[in-house]
């Protein structure tokens, strides 16, 4: 008679400890636990220490007289604080007047790559044409080519623009157009559209929908994810952006503070450039805590990559 082998149940490993490095037995441990917790505490400390401790220095630094700041520049006020440094780099400085054009430049970069990646991203991912393919192709081809490359073809275009005849040096449209050509973002959204339920597209065609109800009525509201994703992008890379608009815009009045503050840093008392750099702070902070899930959802492209 065959004895037929008996499966015992694997035993179960005791790692399920606090730490995924740990062991449970090893956590139980006084020495262990307490050597990690100092160690957690320690790496917390440093961490808000590195990440917040240039901004909490420049904030200080805003309110602290010139000669204060240059003797002992890490001492907390020792002699009082000096709020005019804010209303002079207010009007003095005009950082007003810079935000401002910060905030336009950044909104109108928003806007058009906006527009150009959902557009293209669907013409290529929805409606398919014969040609796709090779105009995928030819997209990334051009993330392969070092933006320096493009610098003087780029200003050549802006200066003589084809069939307009119109410079758009000192205008707006010289930053916000070159931004909207972004293979990446159209990428990136040609991805997200593809893995959209196909039976939902389908269906809205069925039900009459053409090609722009499909797009504004289906597409869009279920692409929240992605277009939070390349609203960061466009934002971010259009607020630090210093070489194309210290090119195009040579109107100090048209200029953004990525380009006007290094100029007038050699001009300004270093309380008062300290306070205008403290001002320039204070939208991205704001926006951050504002839009903080978002910039944390889309920090890791999950809704862009997922499937």
């Amino acid at each position: 008679m065959r004895a037929w082998p008996i499966r015992r149940k694997p035993r179960k490993r005791d790692d399920a400890g606090p730490q995924s490095f740990v062991l449970s037995s090893d956590w139980r441990r006084p020495s262990v636990r307490w050597g990690l917790g100092t160690t957690h505490v320690v790496l917390l400390i440093l961490l808000i220490i590195i990440g917040l401790g240039p901004i909490l220095w420049l904030a200080k630094s805003a309110l602290t007289p010139t000669l204060d700041t240059i003797t002992s520049p890490m001492a907390w006020f020792p002699h009082g604080l000096t709020w005019s440094n804010l209303s002079s780099a207010w009007t003095n400085v005009d950082v007003g007047l810079y935000m401002r054009n910060t905030v336009v430049i950044a909104l109108g970069s928003w806007a058009f790559q906006i527009v150009v990646a959902t557009t293209g991203a669907y013409a290529l991912s929805v409606l398919r044409p014969k040609y796709g393919k090779v105009i995928m192709a030819l997209l990334l081809t051009t993330l392969f080519v070092p933006a320096v490359v493009l610098l003087v073809p780029l200003y050549v275009e802006v200066v003589h623009p084809p069939l307009i005849h119109t410079s758009f040096v000192n205008n707006y449209l010289a930053v916000w157009l070159p931004e909207s050509a972004s293979a990446f973002n159209v990428v990136l959204m040609k991805r997200f559209f593809d893995n959209l339920p196909r039976e939902i597209l389908e269906a809205a065609r069925i039900d009459g929908c053409g090609p722009f109800r499909l797009f504004v009525s289906i597409v869009l509201p279920m692409s929240r994810p992605i277009l939070g994703v390349v609203s960061i992008f466009a934002v971010i890379a259009s607020w630090k952006d210093y070489l194309w608009p210290l090119l195009v815009l040579g109107n100090p009045n048209l200029q953004p503070l990525s380009v006007r503050l290094p100029n007038i840093e050699q001009f300004t008392p270093l309380g008062v450039f300290l306070a205008a750099l403290a001002l320039t702070c204070v939208v991205p902070i704001v926006g951050f805590l504002i839009f903080r899930r978002l910039i944390v959802r889309g920090s890791g492209l999950s809704g862009a990559l997922k499937g």
